[in-house]
């Protein structure tokens, strides 16, 4: 089988995880939601009431287990893709993963599982860190105000109860901490190409993924 990347990063509610899903299905990738990993070690840092800033306080990634398999995330054997979700988890996600202990960890797994076969992998520094080396690397962004818009309708799908306003300031403060943080900040590789999905819907950029991946794959 050939071995093919492709790394998609992007801002938080950019559409990276839908979409990377949609494109894997279509053409028969298999992908890996960095993302997800680190917010289940969030949740598990969360419900232990571990002190997020210090790294000594992660001493039980040495005792969890985190799988993420067929588009679902795994925690310890439970699956646990509702929870990771949660505001409490999106506003605590970025001071876990700015911590070398945990960037250590997670960068390993994710670089082992993308060895060999066709794999997409999305997160914000999948092209900059993890792949670094990919045959393609795709930035997905939108304006902060369409991607809290599209972040408040999956939540409220959800059941969630947060208003517009707050799904706005927990974008605007991610973003700013992903982008500041000092071990692995978001941004844009060199190489990468740019795709503004602020005009387009979920179809036309799923298009435009598959397009990209078929040029280079070619």
């Amino acid at each position: 089988m050939k071995n093919f990347q492709v790394a998609i990063d992007g801002p938080a509610g950019s559409g990276k995880s839908t979409i990377s899903k949609m494109v894997c299905d279509r053409i028969g990738f298999t992908h890996i939601d960095t993302g997800a990993m680190y917010r289940a070690v969030t949740l598990e840092a969360l419900n232990l009431g571990v002190d997020l800033e210090r790294e000594e306080s992660y001493k039980f990634l040495d005792d969890i287990k985190i799988v993420y398999n067929d588009d679902k995330i795994y925690l310890n054997g439970k699956p646990v893709g509702r929870e990771i979700r949660s505001t409490r988890v999106a506003n605590n996600v970025s001071t876990v993963a700015k911590m070398p202990v945990v960037r250590t960890n997670m960068v390993k797994l994710q670089q082992e599982a993308a060895k060999n076969g066709l794999i997409l992998m999305d997160g914000r520094d999948i092209g900059t860190v993890v792949l670094p080396n990919a045959d393609l690397k795709i930035f997905l962004t939108a304006s902060v105000e369409e991607r809290a818009n599209r972040r408040f309708k999956e939540n409220a799908l959800s059941g969630s109860q947060e208003n517009y306003d707050e799904v706005l300031a927990a974008i605007k403060d991610r973003d700013f901490k992903d982008s500041n943080r000092e071990l692995n900040p978001l941004r844009m590789a060199e190489d990468a190409v740019l795709v503004d999905t602020t005009n387009m819907n979920i179809e036309q950029v799923v298009e435009k993924i598959i397009n990209l991946i078929k040029e280079k794959f070619a």
